[in-house]
């Protein structure tokens, strides 16, 4: 099957365009064309056109390459440009190069263009699912961080909607909530909808309503057209205008239906449909949330599945190992005595040291070479490997000293080079001659191409890594927000949760806790007491004395804790609070009765902290304590409900406050 192929020519001899072309359609492409030749009649063609790729005459009477490639890039543009030219001077091509074009072929030796082409499409559509990959991300992030903020429930509907019309371009838009409790479906925002459409206010098209039925998001290409929607509804809409129903919903229960209209024709591409489908779920359960505040555990699942898609990508992309294990490897299957990688940084225009094995000094980590200063600074200069075998007899480099005090012998290095750009270069020294075959370099060279390529993806997802460590800052301080709704629910006093965190990291630290068992203890005192949400309203917030009944529910609330949050990877390791907090020392405690060290340490920590803030502060159902009463209560549980050691410690950092 043919590839099509959509060629913009920067040429001003339509004999080569012609030439060109006939190799292509010998290469099984159909190709269509334009041809330009001066800067303005480019950026026109860019302007009124999707192009493919670019192919570009080095030199034109008014033009050239290099200018070609200024208009690419402000029109904010990224193509294969790939120039095909006369014979120039090597200088002239490496400069284009490196001003960005992708491949440089001399007219003589077309039998590298097509090869060539198909590499730099694929590489480019690359590059478009990456951006596309990023846009969402970057949409995802946006709305999380405008719906943490959002007060109301009319700003949450705003968030959402007006998110979902700019991903789409649509037209007008609305959001149905649900009402389960008389199954009715009632428009509570809207966007553009005109007076002249009440239809699609009162009825939402039809599509409302079997979008929750079907529980799916339900696209139309053509409202008018659409069978599924009821005739005397059809009569009454435009006749261009499609839409799509996106089901907004919180674990199995429907929310609410986001309608979106927008122009035919137009085809929702995958990615918009994936950011669309994530907006309508955090949509959807953060308008649960505020309606309900009952819905926590199903954000929590949420950030497990968040926290785990970060920790994938974050151990997908360790510089620092891939590095590592290339040269290891090297050394230990091409047979030499050291390798070492060093980096290309375009801010500083030089080769910088990033690694290295087998070396006797240091001082191989000094290496800073500007592109073609010594033997690694030619390697990247020529874009070529170049051997040495023995370097006694090699002209004068940057690093004769180095060579001199490692006793090295020969040498070898190859450019790493992605998507046509250097990366850097990869090294090996030898303490003895050595001359390799050609299956010693293409296997060197092989390794090069996967360090280069383990590079380049680092490089590409270093934005994306800055993101994800943005929406880890982002999930602690959504945890913080639910403690906060926690103590208002529980009528704790003002602050309570955040105290009590606070004082329990304060005294962790005093006992020599540090780094990760220190962020689980946070997140283990902000939920200690989460599993009050499965307490009902008439024993929780009771003014008076709970019956041994009523107190044998009330001491489920750490057991629900453990069934709320165990499953969660992401929350496993600060469970030991919430479900633990309310054991004794002396085994008195619930809900398992456990004794001494058989408590965990975090939990021992937090119980004295806990009781502290409850005595000192005022409660609905009593005036707080006296400092001193409280400090004498604390000392005489010490061994009963409290660790001593922990307790002498808590007194000393907290007593003379």
């Amino acid at each position: 099957m043919s590839s099509q192929l959509h060629i913009l020519f920067v040429e001003d001899n339509p004999d080569d365009v012609e030439l060109i072309l006939r190799l292509l359609r010998q290469g099984d492409f159909e190709v269509s064309h334009e041809r330009v030749e001066t800067a303005a009649e480019m950026r026109a063609a860019l302007a009124n056109q999707a192009w493919d790729l670019i192919i570009c005459d080095y030199s034109l009477p008014t033009f050239n390459a290099p200018q070609a490639l200024d208009v690419m890039y402000s029109s904010d543009i990224d193509l294969p440009f790939i120039i095909v030219s006369g014979t120039i001077g090597e200088e002239t091509a490496v400069s284009a190069l490196k001003a960005g074009a992708n491949d440089f072929i001399v007219k003589g030796g077309l039998a590298r263009l097509i090869p060539a082409i198909e590499r730099e499409v694929k590489e480019a559509e690359v590059r478009r699912e990456r951006r596309q990959r990023e846009r969402e991300m970057e949409a995802i992030a946006s709305i999380s961080i405008a719906l943490r903020t959002a007060q109301t429930l009319d700003e949450i509907l705003a968030h959402v909607l007006d998110k979902s019309l700019q991903l789409l371009t649509g037209e007008s838009g609305g959001i149905w909530l649900y009402n389960p409790a008389n199954h009715e479906m009632r428009l509570e925002f809207q966007r553009n909808f005109t007076s002249d459409s009440p239809m699609i206010v009162k009825q939402g098209l039809g599509l409302v309503k079997l979008a929750v039925e079907k529980k799916e998001t339900i696209v139309s290409r053509n409202l008018r057209t659409d069978s599924r929607i009821a005739p005397e509804v059809r009569e009454n809409l435009p006749e261009d205008l499609g839409g799509i129903c996106a089901l907004l919903q919180a674990t199995d229960q429907a929310v609410g239906v986001m309608l979106i209209t927008f122009k035919p024709p137009r085809e929702l591409t995958g990615g918009e449909l994936r950011v669309l489908n994530a907006l309508t779920e955090i949509g959807g359960s953060t308008i649960h949330r505020v309606r309900l505040h009952e819905q926590t555990v199903e954000q929590l699942d949420r950030l497990d599945a968040l926290r785990t898609i970060d920790l994938a990508i974050i151990s997908s992309f360790d510089l620092h190992v891939s590095i590592n294990v290339v040269l290891e490897k090297v050394i230990e299957l091409l047979k030499i005595d050291a390798a070492s990688m060093l980096l290309f940084k375009p801010g500083l225009g030089k080769l910088e040291y990033s690694a290295g094995l087998g070396f006797r000094t240091r001082a191989i980590e000094s290496s800073s070479l500007h592109i073609g200063e010594g033997m690694s600074g030619q390697v990247a200069y020529q874009r070529r490997t170049l051997v040495l075998e023995n370097l006694l007899k090699s002209p004068e480099h940057a690093r004769d000293q180095m060579v001199r005090d490692e006793n090295f012998v020969s040498y070898a290095g190859v450019p790493l080079i992605a998507k046509g750009e250097v990366k850097g270069v990869l090294e090996v020294f030898n303490r003895s001659t050595f001359r390799p075959t050609a299956e010693w370099l293409n296997f060197f060279e092989t390794l090069a191409s996967q360090a280069a390529i383990a590079i380049d993806n680092v490089l590409l997802f270093e934005n994306l890594q800055k993101i994800n460590f943005e929406l880890a800052l982002a999930y602690d301080q959504t945890l913080e927000g639910w403690s906060r709704a926690l103590d208002l629910r529980d009528k704790e006093t003002e602050g309570h949760t955040q105290r009590v965190t606070q004082m329990t990291l304060k005294l962790a630290q005093s006992l020599g806790i540090h780094d990760n068992e220190l962020l689980q203890i946070q997140r283990g005192a902000l939920l200690h007491d989460i599993g009050k949400m499965g307490i009902p309203d008439n024993i929780l917030l009771k003014p008076g004395p709970l019956t041994d009944e009523e107190w044998v529910v009330m001491k489920k609330h750490p057991t629900y804790a453990y069934e709320m949050l165990s499953s969660i990877n992401y929350l496993h390791e600060a469970l030991t609070i919430p479900y633990c907090h309310h054991e004794k020392w002396d085994g008195t405690g619930y809900p398992r009765g456990l004794q001494e060290k058989q408590i965990p340490l975090a939990a021992r920590i937090f119980a004295v902290v806990d009781v502290w803030d409850a005595l000192t502060n005022d409660r609905p159902y009593r005036p707080a304590w006296k400092k001193q009463d409280v400090i004498k209560y604390i000392q005489e549980q010490a061994g009963k409900h409290f660790d001593s050691e922990i307790t002498s410690i808590f007194l000393q950092e907290f007593a003379r406050t």
